[in-house]
């Protein structure tokens, strides 16, 4: 039986990569997701399912019912980041599916064909969730806080990620170490207050600009004076904002970014070296300063049992030459350096997260990426298989 997966979803490969450029073309962000959600449930409900919105607006289809219950995730936000591709179905807006979400949830639309050809012989059933706001680590959280899996006790979960530039073939999907496998993440504001002055005039006033900089500087000390070279974490700023002009000094300067690692003491750690480097070096320039928490996320926990099981299942659907163990790799089955809010459904029940090669020149988070749409199916039998191994499927 495995391997029909893989050729059920090489048949439908045409309707997989009309669902992707179209959710391509709409990329949008955050919570605010009208055409992509549209389209989404446009595709289940013609395939006979029946979506629910769960919070601000996830989307939640099941099939089969009873226990035991998979849960299949695929997030579908986009990056607020103006595409610099040549594709035809290129978003015109700023926004660009740069993190291959579009990829990720014409995958799961694959895996919801596949299980509804087969929905006869599900013992269990498999819940299908698409949801917003990855790239704020919100998303997750909010269809939990909103009852994501109050009427399962007997659960797992997976999902799938591409992987761009990793010199794998196409459709081949990576199975990582069991135990934490990406880092818990802060993200955070910083406002440094200063007072305004004539730009020919610096003693008048406080540069917050100069402040800025300096607390900037300061932050990479962390790394490297206080941390050990065994304590894997990274502190990025990504925005520093400041002023209008060139003859004025303003008043304030904001800067953004994040700090990530992966275990609990660590983390904490840095949140509050951070938060005594702000304020200390602000002082040292006669600004003031604060820093402002914003969104966050656990460390994301692979469950051993579903390693050994994806490790055992996935040759047999995918073919042996497109399955990898993440400790067979040495540097190419690292752990991500980038945080995932499925970690929060990690925290919840048994869990894990899969990585799928995607082609691609460019890394992540690139306004030149682009993804090979070859990956589809194999994304897609992948997702399928793996929810009717744990759902309890009846071959007879």
């Amino acid at each position: 039986m495995n391997n029909v997966w893989l050729k059920d979803a090489m048949e439908c490969c045409e309707q997989l990569i009309s669902y992707r450029r179209k959710l391509h073309a709409c990329a949008e962000t955050g919570f605010d997701l009208p055409k992509t959600s549209q389209t989404i449930t446009e595709a289940l409900t013609a395939m006979g399912y029946e979506p629910k919105i769960i919070g601000r607006c996830g989307l939640v289809a099941t099939i089969g019912k009873g226990e035991p219950a998979v849960l299949l995730r695929a997030d579908i936000d986009a990056l607020p980041i103006k595409e610099q591709t040549s594709l035809s179905y290129a978003c015109k807006d700023s926004h660009m599916h740069a993190c291959g979400h579009d990829m990720h949830a014409t995958m799961l639309l694959g895996a919801a064909a596949l299980l509804r050809k087969h929905v006869q012989q599900l013992d269990g059933c498999v819940k299908l969730m698409f949801q917003p706001a990855e790239e704020l680590l919100e998303g997750a959280k909010d269809m939990l806080d909103h009852g994501l899996l109050e009427d399962t006790e007997k659960c797992t979960a997976l999902m799938l990620h591409v992987m761009s530039d990793s010199g794998l073939k196409t459709g081949t999907v990576v199975v990582p170490n069991a135990g934490v496998s990406a880092p818990a993440a802060d993200f955070f504001s910083i406002t440094v207050s200063g007072k305004g002055c004539h730009g020919a005039m610096p003693h008048m006033g406080v540069d917050p600009i100069n402040a800025g900089a300096h607390i900037l500087l300061a932050l990479q000390t962390i790394n490297a004076r206080e941390m050990g070279a065994n304590q894997a974490h990274a502190i990025t700023i990504t925005a520093f904002n400041s002023g209008a002009t060139a003859n004025v000094i303003p008043g304030e300067a904001i800067l953004q970014g994040s700090v990530r690692s992966y275990d609990t003491k660590t983390q904490q750690f840095l949140r509050k070296r951070i938060e005594t480097i702000v304020q200390s070096t602000a002082a040292a320039f006669r600004a003031s300063a604060h820093v402002t928490w914003l969104s966050s996320c656990p460390t994301l926990i692979n469950d051993v049992r579903l390693v050994k099981k994806a490790e055992e299942l996935l040759p047999s659907v995918l073919g042996t030459d497109r399955v990898l163990s993440a400790d067979k790799l040495g540097g190419a089955g690292a752990r991500s350096v980038g945080s995932e809010d499925f970690s929060y459904i990690s925290q919840r029940v048994p869990s894990l997260m899969l990585a799928i090669a995607a082609g691609g020149e460019y890394p992540l988070h690139h306004p030149k990426v682009v993804f090979k749409e070859e990956a589809l199916p194999y994304g897609a039998a992948a997702y399928a298989a793996f929810a009717a191994q744990m759902a309890g499927f009846n071959c007879s």
